[in-house]
């Protein structure tokens, strides 16, 4: 059973790079086309990449690390409020950078997690 459905996880994230690639591919094709590219098309990019990253890590070592998703949200975001342009209302614009702000304060605390200076040890089964 379990090998089962640790094909099915695999099949899954095959599934997930291949739709990704695909995406990624009808976006430079969309770029080409439109013979323009703003950052927010970059951003969508970076996004793709950081997936087929994700993917590829999962691929190689049966786990994904959590900073993964995070960057994701981070640049997620900040699309958004790229996108949105100067038609939102401030309290909106606020609310995004905090969630932004909160992300990376996430990224940062795991990453101090493994550090030898505050002398933390965590084991693999705290996680």
């Amino acid at each position: 059973m379990k090998n089962f459905i640790r094909i099915v996880q695999l099949v899954g994230a095959a599934i997930v790079l291949l739709a990704t690639s695909m995406a990624f591919c009808l976006e430079i094709t969309k770029m080409a086309e439109a013979k323009s590219i703003d950052l927010a098309d970059l951003l969508l990019l970076f996004i793709y990449l950081e997936v087929m990253g994700m993917v590829g890590n999962y691929w190689s070592n049966q786990s994904i690390r959590l900073t993964y998703p995070l960057f994701i949200a981070i640049t997620a975001l900040s699309r958004l409020i790229i996108l949105q342009k100067k038609d939102i209302e401030s309290s909106s614009l606020i609310y995004e950078s905090g969630a932004i702000l909160l992300l990376a304060i996430a990224i940062v605390v795991l990453k101090l997690r493994k550090s030898k200076m505050l002398k933390i040890n965590i084991e693999k089964s705290d996680i």
